[in-house]
């Protein structure tokens, strides 16, 4: 039986406003959103998370959202978007206190990511 991380304290740390109630449904979001974008994942520091994502404008769109909302109840994070030259990228920053979140992300997203075929994880 696999631990569902979701529900870890590390990835809803008490700082979240988001009501408990809703915390499975943006975690099935975000769930969602990396397994069909997630192309890498990387971490290019300890408080830093990158995310690769296959570039498409629904991709762009729905990252863009789905951050904008997180960030309104885990004010914590810091999310940067980036399209440049047929690439997209999420990267996702916190501060030292919070590293466990960060990890619990790049632990789901890599989890995402290797469970979809390698051609699924090329660009569109």
């Amino acid at each position: 039986m696999t631990r569902d991380i979701a529900l870890d304290r590390g990835w809803a740390p008490s700082a979240c406003s988001l009501p408990s109630v809703e915390r499975p449904l943006r975690v099935a979001e975000f769930d969602a959103l990396f397994a069909e974008a997630v192309r890498a994942v990387r971490r290019p520091g300890r408080e830093r998370l990158r995310l690769e994502l296959v570039f498409s404008p629904e991709h762009a769109a729905r990252a863009a959202e789905l951050t904008a909302r997180e960030n309104g109840c885990c004010s914590f994070f810091s999310f940067t978007l980036t399209i440049a030259d047929g690439d997209l990228a999420l990267e996702v920053a916190v501060p030292p206190e919070r590293i466990e979140v960060l990890d619990a992300l790049q632990a789901r997203a890599a989890a995402a990511s290797a469970s979809k075929p390698a051609a699924s994880r090329g660009s569109a």
